[in-house]
């Protein structure tokens, strides 16, 4: 009877580690060609612009004469002096427009979120709906809802609740156009989608079944809203509230069809300094002004917020 022998075990000792395939240096070029297309995106229509208004700001003329770089700083804080209410306005403006957005953002997030149900879909389209109409057009509408002669104001003026407003400085007399209240106004309803939709798909995000175990411990509703929803809400909070302060804080639209010459914020200053008065220079440094600011206060507000997603 002939027996076969077992083939000995592979010596794994002194073998050699087979060689390691190296990535074809194509392959390896694939993500960066895919960036491409962005990053000349961002260098045409950004960083060349961003540049070219950095050196418009040091540059001294006048548009008969031309404008050369002179590497006059001065005018940052010429313009920063001479302009300093409007910036303070603007902050104050989209400071108010950003928190009632959210005190009226939240709520609504909060219904499409868990209480819309098959409705939800419906809900969303009508807080996107605004988005497909201009921008002017839904400013122009909001000035005639706040006439003088119209329904608005008339039941204001009913509920005397015009008076209060008035004393306290947001409206002038019985009306509300050219106030600082229907500048915030519409500011407000502008950018309010900019507020719902971040919320919505923070608290979109939150495991219902974190509610079901905060009731099983006894918590109230509105213990459970303070312990469990808002603080898990707070990355949508962050990003809602800084979407929508930063155009806020540097639109005129609003301020320009809305307001008067005393409602007046920064954006309205930098459009005419650059298409009126023809002062590029002052323009360009106010601009830079406002980017830096709101760049330190949104900074700051992000490191305060303590929020891991958006740190």
């Amino acid at each position: 009877m002939s027996t076969t022998e077992a083939p000995a075990p592979p010596e794994t000792a002194d073998a050699e580690p087979l060689p390691l395939r190296k990535t074809p240096t194509r392959k390896r070029l694939i993500p960066y060609w895919l960036l491409l297309p962005g990053m000349l995106w961002l260098i045409v229509f950004f960083a060349a612009p961003l540049v070219y208004q950095a050196s418009t700001s040091i540059q001294t003329g006048s548009l008969e004469e031309g404008f050369k770089v002179t590497w006059h700083f001065a005018t940052y804080w010429d313009a920063l002096g001479e302009y300093w209410p409007q910036f303070v306005r603007s902050v104050g403006y989209a400071g108010i427009a950003t928190a009632l957005c959210l005190l009226l953002g939240y709520p609504l997030a909060y219904l499409i979120a868990f209480k819309a149900g098959r409705w939800r879909n419906v809900v969303m389209i009508l807080v996107i709906a605004p988005f497909f109409t201009s921008f002017l057009i839904r400013t122009l509408a909001w000035k005639t809802i706040l006439a003088d002669g119209g329904p608005v104001v008339g039941a204001l003026n009913a509920l005397h609740l015009l008076d209060v407003t008035s004393a306290l400085g947001i409206t002038e007399g019985h009306r509300v156009l050219a106030t600082p209240l229907a500048v915030v106004c519409g500011l407000t309803y502008n950018f309010l989608p900019f507020m719902v939709l971040p919320l919505y798909t923070s608290l979109e995000r939150i495991d219902p079944r974190l509610h079901e175990a905060a009731g099983d411990l006894y918590a109230r509703p509105a213990t459970t809203f303070r312990k469990v929803t808002f603080p898990l809400s707070m990355p949508g909070v962050v990003a809602g509230t800084l979407l929508t302060f930063i155009p806020a804080a540097g639109d005129y639209i609003n301020a320009e069809l809305l307001g008067s010459t005393d409602q007046k914020m920064i954006g309205n200053v930098i459009q005419s300094q650059f298409l009126r008065v023809l002062d590029y220079p002052t323009a360009a440094a106010l601009s830079f002004i406002l980017m830096a600011a709101i760049l330190a206060m949104v900074t700051i507000y992000i490191r305060k917020s303590g929020t891991e997603d958006l740190v």
